[in-house]
């Protein structure tokens, strides 16, 4: 069938997602410089690895139930210092994953980073056996890529999804320093805070792919309850040593730990520590 011809002489504006977004800034591509430099560094020098661990990354029961417990009750922020959260902290609802982006972003990499974000959110679904995924709207994880060029977009969205904020939180999302690769929040409400309802998570635009997805990986896994960094945890992404680029087998089975049924939100670390004990070593298949 012929396709019907318009009358009209006068031109229809573009689509808003057609709409060319504005050549960066030169603070921004002084970052996109700055960060491709860091990933070629870290690649030199053999970390950002993507095989999630091997034979030289040996790990057993023992090592994960610390590993937990130091990931798990503890938060490099807490406190400023960092220090005990009080209690295990996860989500009790449907985490429904929604990602944003600021209007510098172009569309080729909006539809790549979507598309990880709902890939992931499948994975993460799958590992834990909790309700994980993608949503176009209504949703109550958001993720944030954004430029240093979206810096109001960031601030008008934060504003709207945590309206209780602190000054420093804020920020640390508006004008976050450039050590901070990616940054995320999560919590629930006061009266019940280690029962998270909500999360937001930044990730920088000016990433380079592989770091733009290692902190996909890392910031969405710490807003499920994985909040701290441990030393000690090997092959992991929580570590600050920027060793592994990707949720290796090690971080799969604290997140599969972290929402099994016989841990309840609000534990602490000793209460929770002899079933953390059983069930690190029916994951290992060790003896009990």
């Amino acid at each position: 069938m012929p396709m019907g011809r318009s009358e009209s002489v006068v031109p229809k504006p573009r689509p808003a997602a057609m709409v060319a977004p504005a050549a960066p800034s030169a603070a921004s591509a002084e970052l996109r410089q700055y960060y491709r430099v860091l990933q070629q560094d870290l690649l030199t020098r053999g970390l950002l690895r993507t095989d999630g661990g091997g034979p030289d990354t040996p790990y057993d029961a023992q090592d994960l139930a610390e590993n937990f417990e130091a990931i798990s009750f503890f938060n490099e922020y807490a406190g400023r210092g960092g220090g005990a959260t009080g209690g295990l902290s996860r989500w009790s609802g449907p985490v429904r994953l929604q990602a944003e982006f600021g209007p510098s972003i172009p569309e080729s990499q909006r539809r790549a980073d979507g598309g990880r974000v709902a890939e992931y959110a499948a994975r993460l679904g799958r590992i834990t056996g909790h309700p994980v995924s993608a949503v176009a709207k209504r949703g109550n994880f958001h993720v944030l890529f954004a430029s240093k060029d979206d810096s109001a977009f960031v601030a008008k969205r934060v504003r709207e999804l945590l309206p209780n904020i602190s000054q420093n939180d804020f920020q640390l999302f508006v004008n976050p320093p450039r050590t901070h690769y990616c940054f995320v929040l999560a919590g629930g409400a006061q009266g019940s805070p280690f029962d998270y309802i909500r999360g937001v998570a930044l990730i920088r635009a000016e990433h380079p792919d592989l770091v733009r997805q290692s902190c996909i990986h890392e910031e969405i896994a710490q807003g499920l309850g994985l909040l701290n960094d441990s030393p000690r945890a090997r092959p992991s992404i929580f570590n600050d040593d920027d060793e592994f680029a990707f949720l290796t087998s090690h971080d799969e089975k604290l997140l599969q730990m972290l929402y099994d049924p016989r841990l309840k939100t609000g534990m602490s670390a000793e209460e929770a520590r002899p079933i953390t004990r059983i069930i690190a070593r029916e994951i290992m298949g060790q003896p009990l």
